[in-house]
């Protein structure tokens, strides 16, 4: 069987169906290839055929199938090796799973991570709206604080914080450099908790700033001027037209540092601060199931991310409004957009009417016919 290729699109061949109709009077045709000198094949019985009697199939692409099943061996073979390897002892990670230790462990990361999230990028837009901003002092003091905090390694920003003690035993409130209304001891205020806070959210603060000052940076300079030209004050121009417009670049990135913050939680074991990795290390110090407790931890430090990454998706696509026609279909529309395709392609019936057209095109593939509109030379498949 002859295939014919489509020009305008590399993933459809023309199939000429067997035993093709004479075409009825005044119907297009499409003539039948020149034989050449050097074929040994006789064309004079090929009857020409119509436009919409060819059959649109999808080219073939071996590569393609070859590097998946590559994939899919390497892919059975860690499978297999995660379930056949008796040292993994699964039996004992889903004891520990639910270990009401742990769960306390999993609250202490969950707390630390949202506490320190909020404390870091409330500091960090402040910052970067101080590094925006006219005032030289302003915009010194931002520089020097991201500076001093992106320099100093996390793990000694703990223990100075936890050590803070020493410095100052008392706290005080009051005039500075005058009297002091209120007194109290460090200790009482900056404990394990305090003090992972501390380390933790001034230190985002540093990084969120740069985030959030690149974010504003890339809204167009003519949103400014707009705004302006219209007398709106400067603090709604930034809360209402500029933020709103840089969340667009300030979302993926920050969710990154969260969840890099979740893992950078396992860092204030320093401070014996019952969080999950530390709770995780205290049980297998104590039975010596090293490698089944430290699965048990990177299972909810999945599951953490997991989470962020799909709130992520929601909230990019919240703030993709403005930007493009038509906004990116959910995971749970693809996988229902995809189910349905798969049914229509099985059972033969019609795509749905609200599927979108690249999900309809998919359902049409081996029964849709080539088409041909007024008296040009372009074609398209009868459901694209």
């Amino acid at each position: 069987m002859s295939t014919l290729s489509l020009p305008q699109d590399e993933s459809r061949q023309l199939v000429p169906p067997p035993g093709a109709l004479p075409d009825p009077p005044g119907a297009t045709t499409l003539a039948p290839a020149t034989p050449t000198t050097t074929s040994t094949t006789s064309t004079t019985d090929v009857s020409p055929t119509r436009w919409e009697d060819l059959k649109v199939v999808p080219a073939r692409h071996p590569g393609r199938w070859i590097a998946t099943a590559g994939v899919a061996v390497l892919l059975a073979m860690v499978v297999s090796s995660l379930v056949t390897n008796p040292k993994w002892e699964w039996s004992i990670v889903a004891q520990y799973l639910t270990w009401p230790s742990v769960l306390n462990g999993l609250w202490g990361t969950i707390r630390l991570t949202a506490v320190a999230a909020v404390v870091g990028f409330g500091l960090g837009t402040i910052l970067a709206l101080m590094r925006l901003s006219r005032s030289p002092l302003l915009q010194a003091v931002s520089s020097a604080y991201t500076w001093v905090f992106r320099s100093v390694p996390l793990i000694l920003q703990l223990l100075l914080w936890y050590n803070l003690a020493y410095l100052y035993p008392t706290l005080s409130l009051g005039i500075p450099f005058g009297p002091g209304f209120l007194e109290f001891g460090t200790l009482d205020v900056i404990d394990k908790f305090g003090a992972a806070i501390l380390g933790l959210g001034l230190s985002q603060a540093a990084y969120s700033s740069e985030i959030v000052r690149a974010g504003i940076l890339s809204v167009d300079q003519g949103q400014h001027e707009a705004a302006a030209s219209l007398g709106i004050p400067r603090s709604r121009q930034t809360l209402r037209i500029v933020l709103p417009q840089a969340m667009r670049t300030i979302v993926p990135t920050s969710v990154n540092e969260i969840i890099g913050l979740v893992k950078g939680t396992s860092v204030v074991y320093v401070l014996a601060y019952g969080e999950l990795f530390y709770t995780i290390g205290v049980i297998y110090g104590r039975n010596q199931r090293v490698v089944p407790l430290l699965m048990v931890a990177a299972i909810w430090y999945l599951v953490i991310t997991t989470v962020l990454t799909i709130a992520q998706y929601y909230v990019e696509r919240h703030y993709a409004k403005g930007a493009v026609r038509t906004l990116p279909p959910t995971p749970v529309q693809r996988v229902r957009w995809t189910l349905q395709v798969a049914w229509s392609r099985v059972t033969g019936r019609p795509a749905p009417a609200h599927l979108p057209p690249a999900y309809a095109a998919r359902a049409a593939v081996g029964r849709s016919h080539l088409l041909r509109t007024g008296t040009s030379d372009r074609t398209t498949g009868g459901a694209a």
